[in-house]
């Protein structure tokens, strides 16, 4: 599914525009999922439910062709890359409105990628745009802008590195690069998260919490012929068991939460099993954050003792094999995977030795959270049962992921937690990915993703020359340097890695598209490129 880390060029216009000839026109769709959806805020919002819906609500200056890692112009009609590398100049389509009928403008970009890095926004994705000029002021309070984004005209951004990057564009494409109107944020008085205005695909209707979201095609969206669908309703507080027998009445289009583990094999081996399931492999690491700010997780040898613990092939068994045994922080597909890497393994008796040695040879209590869909639970109860193998006695407390999320990266006192529903996919496919956001120390601060709170400043370091290797012929170094630095945090045990897992989505019959769309490496779900048969 992604072969290269390198930059594509074809532009996600050219495919959006291709002809599909089992389409039928317009209709609405039916998606489910077992949690409410928290924002719909791209500065904030950093879920795999979420991502999808914020991806199709919102325009960014460069996107990705449908199903794959493909780069190129999106919101911007062109751009140029000075020889430099430090020097990245935009401009912008002509007539693109917001959902309010507003025209899009340069100073709409600036905003909104600052608004992204403010410290009072208290948004996840900051650290991604540490390489533009201003970036240590604004994040330290000293300024309240960015000086290296400059708009000298309506349809010019002008963005001033002080570094090279090789992942600059790709950030371009995240979501934390949407470009969003300031008067809506605005008047929405800090709630836009429900209110959101965007110049994307599709607009939002209607909210009823706790019940569904509907959403709409924009007419007036740039590229003709997208989306395929009229618009799509997410219904929440769907089990995903209830949802997966109304899929199969017709009463759902897509089973957000994908198919559990006990119906697993009976839908596979159904008569339209075939044409039901998607089943592909995808840039995934599920794993268990150790809190390093938390004793007794403040001491490597019991973070190095719970990772020789956990018997990872059960849990595999758990998952009916859709995944396999992870051994380090990058699946196997990203480049910078290190093969010949041991990792830590199941090995009882060493996890007790090192217990002993760290002066808790006779355990702890602790707690471990997890969200609250199948199968997380069930393998929240298998990590639980191999810590009290070693004596930990873990409290499991399983969640709606939103909270979750809250008890890792805004209260910060969640001492371990099993990322199972969440997990880490890849934002872009390019090893940085599974670093600074989850690993570096831009990531431990309140809204981050960094749930071990782990910051090593030496590691940090090395992650920014990597990043600034922008030039293709030293991409091997790049990676070999990225090879290393991932090894070494694995010496420091702030995570467990647990599974390396396939992504496996349910589909009505009616529903249309490449396969690789309902697994879409950037997107999850692309909501654009979906149709009805």
């Amino acid at each position: 599914m992604l072969k290269s880390w390198l930059l594509g060029t074809t532009t996600a216009a050219a495919i959006l525009l291709a002809p599909l000839a089992a389409m039928a026109e317009g209709k609405d769709i039916v998606v489910t999922y077992k949690d409410d959806i928290v924002t719909l805020d791209p500065a904030i919002g950093y879920d795999w439910v979420n991502w999808s819906m914020i991806k199709s609500l919102y325009s960014r200056l460069m996107d990705y062709e449908p199903g794959t890692a493909k780069l190129g112009p999106s919101l911007a009609e062109s751009f140029e890359v000075a020889p430099d590398g430090l020097t990245y100049t935009f401009k912008l389509r002509k007539g693109v409105k917001f959902s309010s009928g507003r025209d899009v403008v340069a100073s709409d970009v600036k905003y909104s990628i600052e608004r992204a890095v403010d410290p009072k926004t208290q948004g996840p994705g900051a650290g991604f745009f540490g390489a533009i000029n201003g970036y240590e002021d604004l994040t330290g309070g000293k300024a309240t802008g960015l000086s290296g984004i400059e708009t000298p005209d309506a349809g010019t951004v002008v963005f001033k590195l002080s570094r090279p990057d090789a992942t600059f564009l790709h950030v371009l494409a995240i979501n934390f690069a949407s470009v969003v109107p300031k008067e809506a944020v605005e008047a929405a008085s800090g709630d836009f998260g429900k209110h959101p205005v965007g110049s994307g695909t599709f607009t939002l209707k209607d909210w009823v919490i706790g019940q569904k979201l509907v959403f709409e095609k924009n007419p007036n969206y740039y590229v003709k012929g997208t989306p395929k669908i009229d618009g799509f309703t997410v219904e929440v507080g769907q089990e995903p068991l209830v949802a997966l027998l109304r899929l199969q009445k017709g009463e759902v289009d897509i089973a957000g939460d994908g198919i559990p583990p006990a119906k697993f094999l009976e839908i596979k081996n159904s008569k339209d099993g075939a044409q039901m399931i998607v089943d592909g492999e995808q840039l995934h690491t599920g794993y268990v954050t150790l809190n390093t700010k938390v004793k007794p997780f403040d001491n490597l040898k019991v973070r190095q003792a719970v990772n020789h613990a956990i018997n990872k092939e059960r849990i595999v068994r758990i998952l009916n094999g859709r995944a396999t045994p992870a051994k380090e922080v990058l699946p196997p597909l990203m480049p910078g995977y290190d093969k010949d890497y041991a990792g830590y393994a199941y090995d009882v008796a060493k996890a007790k030795s090192l217990l002993a040695e760290a002066g808790v040879g006779s355990g702890f209590e602790t707690v471990l959270y997890a969200t609250n869909t199948d199968p997380q639970p069930r393998i929240a109860q298998a990590i639980q049962q191999d810590l009290a193998a070693i004596g930990i006695k873990a409290e499991i407390r399983a969640l709606a992921q939103g909270n979750v999320i809250a008890a890792g990266g805004t209260e910060g006192e969640a001492p371990m937690i099993w990322s199972g529903g969440m997990a880490w996919i890849a934002d872009f496919p390019d090893p940085s990915n599974f670093y600074g956001p989850i690993l570096g120390c831009a990531g431990a601060v309140q809204g981050g993703w960094n749930w071990s709170w782990y910051c090593n400043a030496e590691l940090d370091k090395r992650a920014t020359a990597a990043d600034s290797m922008s030039d293709p012929a030293k991409s091997a170094e790049r990676v070999e340097t990225w090879k290393k630095i991932f090894t070494d945090a694995m010496a420091d045990a702030p995570w467990i890695p647990v599974t390396n897992e396939r992504r496996v989505v349910a589909k009505s019959l009616r529903m249309g598209g490449e396969d690789n769309v309902y697994i879409d490496p950037t997107r999850v779900i692309n909501y654009d490129a979906i149709f009805v048969k």
